[in-house]
């Protein structure tokens, strides 16, 4: 099947599941705000596809992913806003106007001065605001969007030059939250862990490191060594909770080595 012709199934597809008359009962029903949860984790479904290689399961996640712009695309047409074509053309329309030096005639040599000339013209089409961080999505995830108000403030020169002082900064912070530990009020306990956590994204940044994608892995990682863990207990007999802290670090430590030595 053409890809012309498998996209023109997919929109029938949509639209029939949409119908009020012989459609799906729970597809009718739905709207911008009921939707836009399961777009935003089939996104992530996609990247953890990725991080995993599953190429098998890339392809299915990026059909969710497509589906869900065909969702929100059918019901902008029903209320008579837009349509998929208008996605599509708007889309590709941005494309080509932010990459003249592949659909005109400027001259950009490297990824570095694409990436400054991306952001002109991001700028450019936003027009003036009041304020370098207008226009960052509430919606994002907490730390990429620390990651982006970051960004967007570096760019007016609000930022450190070197990783020294952030660091120095995290120490600081690490600091403030230890001694706020003492008087434990959960409010305050909150504000100094969101500081240690805005500090931890900016030295990210620094270094050239995706907070999101960092903390994926180092959620990969607990969970593989948490599994040799119980895996080792097992082989003992043994549950976590039939267990001790020290037992557990100790297979920890182990499946750390083993994970080192494999490398």
């Amino acid at each position: 099947m053409s890809p012309e012709a498998a996209l023109a199934r997919l929109l029938d597809v949509m639209a029939r599941l949409r119908d009020p008359e012989t459609g799906c009962p729970w597809d009718v029903e739905q709207d911008f705000a009921s939707i836009a949860p399961y777009t935003i984790e089939e996104a992530y479904e996609v990247a953890d596809a990725i991080e995993r290689g599953a190429m098998d399961d890339l392809r299915d996640e990026l059909g969710d992913l497509l589906l869900q712009v065909v969702y929100h695309a059918r019901m902008a047409e029903e209320a008579g806003l837009f349509d998929f074509a208008a996605v599509a053309a708007g889309v590709g329309d941005k494309m080509i106007r932010r990459h003249p030096h592949v659909f005109g005639d400027a001259d950009i040599p490297d990824a570095e001065a694409q990436t400054a000339a991306w952001e002109a013209h991001k700028a450019a089409e936003r027009g003036a605001r009041a304020s370098a961080l207008d226009g960052v999505a509430l919606g994002l995830p907490a730390l990429t969007r620390a990651l982006k108000l970051q960004r967007r403030a570096a760019r007016v020169g609000f930022d450190w030059g070197t990783v020294g002082p952030i660091l120095d900064k995290l120490v600081e912070e690490a600091q403030e939250l230890a001694a706020e530990t003492e008087a434990a009020d959960p409010d305050r306990l909150e504000d100094e862990f969101g500081d240690l956590l805005f500090v931890a994204v900016n030295l990210g940044r620094r270094l050239g490191l995706d907070p999101e994608r960092a903390l994926r892995r180092a959620n990969a990682k607990f969970e593989r060594r948490f599994r040799a863990v119980e895996t080792g207990l097992a082989a003992r007999g043994k549950r976590p909770e039939d267990s001790d802290l020290a037992e557990m670090d100790a297979l920890w430590d182990a499946a750390k080595a083993a994970e080192k030595a494999g490398r």
